[in-house]
């Protein structure tokens, strides 16, 4: 014990030493549009529309903030003034290139944050000189490529995330250099193909996200690789089918498959991952399933959402399960008599298949079809169909491609297996009806940014395997009602980027009744006023509306959307929260209302779906009060809840939200006085981190909640309810059961309020240092 003690006294003095050496003290002139911690060596520069990093900077600096600002390109050497910086974050700093070099220097760096910005390329060179950093944060960029070397000199890091970019293909040795690495995301881009090295040299990674992409096939020979791995995320990829020897990873335990489109699994695909303890197979087209081959500790089974049928065909699954006591989540899709039932509450031996007069319709349709299959004489061979003109094909793969190729009409001809369609970039204007005539098979077809304006009726006719349609950044101002008639299974619809000015009808919609999710974000879209608009496609999980002009939603927008999940809505000009409306999608987990003039959130604003919701986000409104009982209702399933960049000098009470796992109050003017002690508590209570800082009074701006002593000098007990509390000195009467809140206005001036006539004074300069009788008075109005 004594030895650690005086080895972190070592280490005191060491650092004492070296703050003496390089800069007698934090020199106390602070950049003028910045904010400065003397003690935390740290500078905040947020939005301030710097165009350059500034190089007056404090040397000694340990933590920089250059967040919202308008740098748009780091140069060679752009932090050579800074060599002791340990935490960077140039977040939503409309970065568009990080120039060979632009790191360098910083060998102390542990922590990059380039989220938000507009990166469209990694160079080779790009990170040169981060020899110490730990993480590196590039989401939500457009990264489209990631040049071999980029990561060689960042042997320390330990979380590189590149989720949100637009990343198609993934080269040889892509990552080569990342010696520590333990967590890779490459969750939400395009990707669709990796080559067979993409991941090597990576021996240390364990954990790898690659959902949300466009990987038809596993890629097995590129997973081979990953020796150490044992969480892998493949969800919401367009998989159909995965055969034997599939999956290679000896020390594989967690592998999600979920909401892709698989039907079928065969027995021995996780033959070669022994130690698999954990597969999630929910949300698939799996009707039945063999008894799994390999995995020796297998416990958990997820087919939830599966039409998985309960008849002989399942019971050999189903009494494996038993045996091996494997957790098997779903529910029977039929027969008629066990539908709904728990696959786990099922007896094996009432997995009976009936003779054919007891058949059901479609039984006997599959029986019917399997027979004539086997009668059939085999069929002739068919004449090789070849790939158009200017496009490339690869049959085994099932892929082809014209992109960025010219192309002024949908190309014709292409090989009938097809499953993936590229035809981005190019010039159609138009796309007639029978566009894609014997392309059944077609699983995913991109039309992005192909300047297309009209799409015939019945464009997509024919296409009856495509789920995925991207039509991104295109020209189309409207759908006719017919738009994709004989699509019936699109069930990933991207309209986002452009110029729609209303929401598709439900005319529109009615093709589609497996409509899963509907992104049309950046359109032109002003108001949501049709009731029902959901009606047609009552699946729907995801709606996606950002950036349009929405002002006003009516009650009945969403009614019905009963399986509504997730609702993005930020970035429109909505004055209120659309309570109302919220109330016909009662399963509703994820509401994003951030960048909505929101000034006000009044009661009970959540009630209607405080059951289901769990993410919440209301940053950058402008939001100055919320009442009291604006979260009523919200409780223990809430996980996240941010307002950050708000006017918020108070908040209502969040000791109900004890789920709570992400809390963000940064950027908010909060008023650090008894008012907000019970804030303090709660955050005093909780695990996790909560980013709040003091904005008034003057002396504590900049300041974390966590860390000033105002608090201290607050009463403990609380008033009694039969005596009321004393009135402070100054302080205007309250109406019954409000809590006045003072606040001042720039210049000292006191603040009016429409609830309460009379101007709460300013604090005088002399009364400063002394803050305790000032703060117990306050505290007595608060307890109020």
């Amino acid at each position: 014990m004594w030895s650690s003690i005086f080895g972190f006294n070592q280490w005191r003095v060491a650092v004492l030493l070296l703050l003496m050496t390089v800069s007698p003290s934090f020199s106390g002139k602070c950049l003028r549009p910045c904010s400065c911690d003397l003690k935390k060596l740290t500078v905040a520069c947020i939005g301030k529309n710097l165009t350059k990093v500034p190089p007056t900077i404090d040397e000694i600096t340990v933590k920089l903030d250059l967040r919202k600002n308008d740098l748009q390109e780091l140069p060679r050497g752009s932090f050579q003034h800074t060599p002791y910086l340990t935490h960077l974050n140039l977040q939503s700093s409309n970065i568009r290139s990080v120039r060979e070099g632009a790191f360098r220097g910083l060998g102390r760096l542990v922590y990059l944050n380039l989220a938000h910005n507009n990166i469209d390329v990694l160079y080779q060179e790009s990170f040169d000189g981060l020899l110490s950093l730990k993480q590196l944060l590039i989401d939500h960029n457009r990264v489209e490529e990631v040049q071999p070397g980029a990561f060689t000199q960042m042997g320390s890091l330990n979380l590189l995330s590149l989720t949100h970019n637009r990343l198609v293909y993934l080269p040889n040795m892509a990552f080569q250099g990342l010696l520590n690495i333990q967590w890779l995301k490459l969750s939400h881009n395009s990707l669709n193909n990796l080559a067979t090295e993409a991941f090597a040299s990576l021996f240390t990674l364990t954990r790898l996200s690659l959902d949300h992409n466009e990987l038809q096939f596993f890629p097995t020979q590129t997973m081979t690789r990953l020796v150490e791995v044992t969480h892998l995320e493949m969800s919401y990829n367009p998989m159909i089918y995965m055969g034997e020897e599939t999956v290679s990873m000896a020390k594989l335990t967690h592998l999600y498959l979920d909401h892709m489109s698989l039907q079928d699994l065969s027995d021995g695909a996780l033959i070669h991952a022994p130690l698999l303890s954990h597969l999630d197979l929910s949300h698939n087209q799996l009707r039945s399933l063999e008894p799994i081959l390999g995995p020796r500790e297998l416990s958990f089974l997820n087919l939830t959402g599966n039409p998985t049928y309960c008849n002989c065909h399942l019971r050999p699954l189903r009494e494996w399960a038993q045996v091996g006591q494997v957790k098997l989540l779903g529910l029977c899709a039929g027969p008629p008599h066990l539908s709904e039932e728990p696959l786990e509450a099922v007896d094996p031996a009432d997995l009976r298949c009936r003779g054919r007069e007891g058949l059901t319709k479609e039984e006997l349709e599959e029986a019917e079809e399997a027979g004539a299959q086997l009668l059939a004489p085999p069929p002739k061979p068919q004449k090789k169909v070849g790939c158009p003109d200017n496009c490339e094909c690869e049959p085994e793969a099932q892929h082809a491609t014209c992109e960025d190729r010219g192309h002024t009409k949908v190309p014709q001809g292409f090989l009938k297996n097809t499953s993936l369609l590229d035809l981005r970039d190019n010039h159609f204007h138009n796309v007639p009806s029978n566009s894609f005539r014997g392309l059944a098979k077609v699983v995913s077809l991109h039309l992005d940014r192909c300047k297309i304006h009209e799409i015939e009726a019945g464009a997509f006719r024919g296409m009856k395997g495509l789920l995925y349609l991207y039509l991104m950044e295109n020209d189309l101002t409207s759908l006719e009602p017919d738009t994709f008639t004989g699509a019936p299974q699109i069930t990933y619809l991207h309209l986002d980027g452009n110029r729609l000015t209303q929401f598709l009808s439900a005319a529109t919609l009615a093709p589609m009744p497996s409509l899963l999710e509907l992104n049309l974000e950046g359109n032109a879209i002003s108001k949501l006023e049709s009731a029902g608009m959901l009606s047609s496609v009552k699946m729907l999980r995801a709606l996606y509306l950002a950036n349009n002009t929405i002002d006003s939603v009516v009650a009945k927008a969403l009614d019905p959307a009963p399986h509504l999940d997730k609702l993005h809505l930020e970035g429109n000009k909505l004055t209120e929260v659309p309570s109302k409306a919220l109330g016909n999608a009662p399963l509703l987990r994820e509401l994003h209302l951030s960048g909505n003039p929101i000034r006000w959130v009044g009661p009970k604003a959540f009630m209607p779906i405080a059951q289901s919701l769990q993410r919440l986000y209301l940053d950058g409104t402008g939001l100055a009060k919320m009442s009291k009982d604006s979260l009523a209702g919200l409780g223990s399933g809430m996980l996240t809840l941010s307002l950050k960049g708000n006017q918020l000098e108070s908040l209502p009470s969040l000791s109900s939200l004890t789920g709570l796992q992400e809390v963000n109050l940064a950027d908010n003017p909060l008023l650090c006085d008894c008012n907000i002690l019970l804030l303090r508590k709660w955050m005093d209570n909780v695990s996790l981190t909560v980013s709040a800082t003091c904005g008034h009074p003057a002396e504590l701006h900049g300041q974390s909640v966590k860390d000033v002593s105002v608090f201290q000098t607050c009463p403990e007990d609380e008033p009694s309810p039969s005596k009321p509390p004393l009135k402070a000195k100054g302080a205007a009467k309250a109406p019954k059961k409000v809590k006045p809140k003072p606040s001042l206005l720039k210049g000292g001036k006191p603040k009016m309020s429409k609830a309460n006539p009379k101007p709460v004074e300013s604090p005088k300069p002399s009364a400063l240092p002394k803050p305790a009788k000032k703060n117990k008075k306050s505290k007595k109005i608060m307890q109020r």
